[in-house]
């Protein structure tokens, strides 16, 4: 797991300049609207309405349907994402294809408002639900490799600590302005009710808004991207033609910064595990540890809290010792917690109020970091293909931690043994990082960059 001579990181270019703050809130401000897709309408909104509400048809049929959907949707978002983040670098449109993508979002978004309880817009909401799931990944890509205009060698961590947590604390928000003014009340805001899905339905076009006044800021503070000079030509060629020049640049990647490659199986593996903390935190939560349905959404919240602060905060540590350290001690410290949840499970829900949060204080940190330490790799004008390729492993490998807590319970007979499963998942992603160098940060670097006037400049 060594590299030959480096390429010139992209991240190493910004040495010696200031980012105004402005900047840096305004790139993080699409975060904060992100949760409007992410938390209201993939996790806790949208498809519990379609899997729950009977006019859809039968749960379990609906069920299926939802994820055949997401499914093709993931593999498309693993077929394109390199591609698309490629073309971006070539093209210097890394801003403009950020608006174009995130506006698809926005109107499919906009667009569940029109799925009423009904057999026959059920393909509507799962229509709309995948599209927006494959613009919403391609417009990650871009947004992610923003981070290197946003950000110098010694504000990274900070920078993109703080965009995680705005996603974690807009996703708060917006939860409870809709679960408040909408759904929770028999009567909510302008005399909406639940006949017809109409609370949900409405609070689809409140998270449309949401996310549209959201990415206002990244598109007018944030200049557009412009390949360096000190990256090489990328080639103007065909959409299909693309995937030969991918296949050539993943070759050269694996001969001048085989590191990268590593990191990105790495990488896919632990996110799928932490992705699974969350996705699997609630169904613990209402069935190991008797948690009522509103006892539930309470620690969610909190969990989200615990999550933000706390990736705010570990993003100072991330540019002082590297992201490797808060890598490594991150899914050190979801393990201890882990396995504190599955020993103590008899205990109630004192212990996964206190053991269950600490999960969640290391998860911020642990996809913060990972973002960060592939920013100090990427290689000067093909940021976006190297996130492309981010997404693309993070999608490969997005069955593993279901997979694994399917099966723990199916052999053991007893659904805290799930937990097990995630821990697997987080071990083996841990294992295959350890050997990976971290980036190095040279005394030259260091002495280029000038001594922030503000938090994250």
């Amino acid at each position: 797991m060594t590299t030959t001579a480096p390429l010139v990181r992209g991240l190493d270019l910004q040495q010696g300049t200031r980012v105004p703050f402005r900047r840096v809130v305004a790139w993080a401000f699409w975060d904060w609207g992100s949760a409007s897709f992410n938390a209201v309408v993939t996790t806790f909104v949208f498809t519990v309405y379609l899997t729950s509400t009977k006019g859809f048809g039968d749960t379990d049929t609906v069920s299926v349907v939802l994820g055949a959907a997401l499914a093709v949707a993931g593999v498309l978002v693993a077929l394109i994402a390199p591609i698309t983040g490629q073309r971006s670098d070539g093209r210097g449109r890394r801003k403009f294809w950020l608006a174009v993508n995130t506006a698809v979002v926005i109107v499919c978004i906009a667009g569940l408002y029109f799925v009423s309880p009904s057999p026959t817009l059920l393909w509507l909401g799962v229509a709309l639900l995948a599209i927006g799931t494959v613009f919403y990944e391609i417009a990650g890509v871009n947004y992610n490799a923003m981070l290197l205009q946003v950000s110098t060698p010694t504000t990274v961590g900070r920078v993109s600590g703080f965009g995680w947590a705005m996603g974690y604390f807009g996703g708060i928000v917006l939860l409870l302005i809709l679960y408040f003014g909408f759904i929770h009340p028999d009567v909510g805001l302008f005399g909406v009710t639940s006949a017809d899905g109409l609370s949900v339905r409405v609070s689809m076009l409140i998270a449309a808004l949401w996310f549209l006044l959201s990415a206002l800021p990244i598109l007018l503070a944030v200049p557009e991207y412009r390949a360096p000079s000190a990256a090489p030509p990328r080639p103007r060629v065909g959409f299909f033609r693309s995937y030969a020049v991918l296949g050539r640049d993943i070759a050269t990647l694996w001969r001048e910064s085989r590191r990268t490659v590593w990191f990105l199986l790495a990488s896919a593996i632990f996110r799928d595990g932490l992705t699974g903390v969350f996705t699997f935190g609630g169904v613990l939560a209402a069935g190991t540890f008797g948690f009522s349905a509103g006892e539930v959404i309470i620690f969610a919240v909190a969990a989200n809290v615990v999550a933000g602060l706390s990736t705010v905060l570990v993003g100072t540590l991330d540019d002082r010792v590297g992201p490797k350290p808060v890598i490594v001690a991150a899914l050190v410290g979801l393990l201890v917690s882990g396995l504190f949840v599955f020993f103590l499970h008899d205990g109630g829900q004192i212990v996964f109020w206190t053991a269950g949060l600490a999960l969640c204080l290391f998860v911020g940190p642990a996809q913060s970091a990972s973002r960060t330490f592939l920013s100090r790799l990427a290689p000067a004008g093909r940021e976006g293909e190297v996130f492309g390729l981010y997404a693309t492993t993070g999608r490969a490998a997005t069955f593993l931690a279901p997979a694994l807590f399917s099966l723990c319970i199916t052999i053991f007979g007893a659904q805290y043994w799930g937990i097990l499963g995630i821990l697997v998942v987080l071990l083996a992603g841990l294992a295959i990082l350890i050997p990976v160098r971290s980036p190095e940060r040279t005394a030259a670097a260091d002495a280029a960059a000038p001594e922030p006037a503000a938090p994250f400049t």
